[in-house]
């Protein structure tokens, strides 16, 4: 998918622009340039979801962070008739000049890649819809009178160092609400692959909970209720607990979670624990330990 990038200019990064910059961010800040570089992109609306309340808040923040360089945007080319994207943000270069400079290490060593290959990646598509789960879940969180949190959200470069071996999630998450709590490993599907393909990965999760010990569920978030119908048809059993759920615009907090094996009333999020309730007891086991 192309992009058309925003044009920006590049000042030097001299310590004294640096210093200035670092002087002028806030913690909200970093923690957006924080997600930004773990995450790869994230569009305004995610970026709105996580960190911000309305849009107007969300668009005068990034407008300033965008003029002092330390984020930098693009916005994919749409199919005529299909609408505009919406503008996706990117680490910057003074951006990651600071974030190295706060963690007492170099850009090289951050990982920091100027050239932004996900702006003009075949994968760009999926990494947002990756990160519109997560967003959704950060939202959810921040509304008045929730119990909610989202406690881990490891990208998929993270989950691959860790387990690439053996598996690799597109991301692992951590969710808590009204005191029940799950972690979880997810598949965002697309509808691209077969679902014998999608079906197959399964195995290479009991491969990692045979090697760790630990058994993490799968859970695959689809783009339509008739995939969602033909691969639970194949998947009629799993070696590792696995739920399944449509892709809906309230997000995936709520009761929208079936697990294989069950036809009963779909669960929330935080309630598919009850689903599989030797996996909650194997974990605090491991905890106390």
């Amino acid at each position: 998918m192309p992009a058309r990038p925003i044009p920006a200019g590049q000042p030097r990064l001299d310590r004294a622009a640096l210093t200035a910059l670092a002087a002028r961010l806030t913690p909200r800040d970093y923690d957006i340039l924080t997600h930004l570089h773990q995450h790869r992109v994230l569009t305004t609306h995610q970026l709105q979801r996580i960190f911000f309340g309305i849009p107007q808040a969300t668009r005068k923040r990034l407008g300033t962070l965008y003029a002092l360089n330390a984020v930098t945007r693009f916005r994919p080319w749409a199919p005529y008739g299909a609408g505009s994207r919406p503008t996706h943000w990117l680490l910057g270069r003074a951006g990651a000049a600071v974030l190295a400079i706060r963690d007492g290490i170099t850009v090289k060593e951050l990982g920091y890649n100027p050239d932004h290959p996900i702006a003009v990646s075949s994968r760009l598509s999926h990494q947002v819809g990756v990160n519109d789960f997560f967003s959704y879940l950060h939202h959810h969180a921040r509304q008045p009178d929730t119990c909610a949190e989202v406690k881990a959200w490891w990208p998929e470069r993270r989950c691959a160092q860790l387990w690439g071996d053996l598996a690799r999630p597109d991301a692992y998450g951590r969710w808590a609400e009204n005191g029940r709590e799950i972690d979880f490993f997810l598949e965002h599907d697309t509808g691209s692959e077969t679902l014998a393909k999608v079906a197959a990965k399964l195995h290479d999760y009991a491969n990692l909970a045979e090697a760790t010990g630990i058994t993490t569920p799968v859970l695959l978030w689809l783009p339509s209720s008739t995939r969602e119908t033909n691969l639970r048809r194949v998947l009629a059993t799993t070696e590792v607990p696995v739920a399944t759920a449509v892709q809906n615009e309230d997000g995936p907090a709520g009761p929208v979670w079936m697990p294989i094996g069950s036809e009963q009333p779909r669960l929330r999020l935080a309630n598919l624990a009850d689903a599989w309730p030797h996996l909650a007891t194997a974990r605090d086991e491991q905890t106390d330990a």
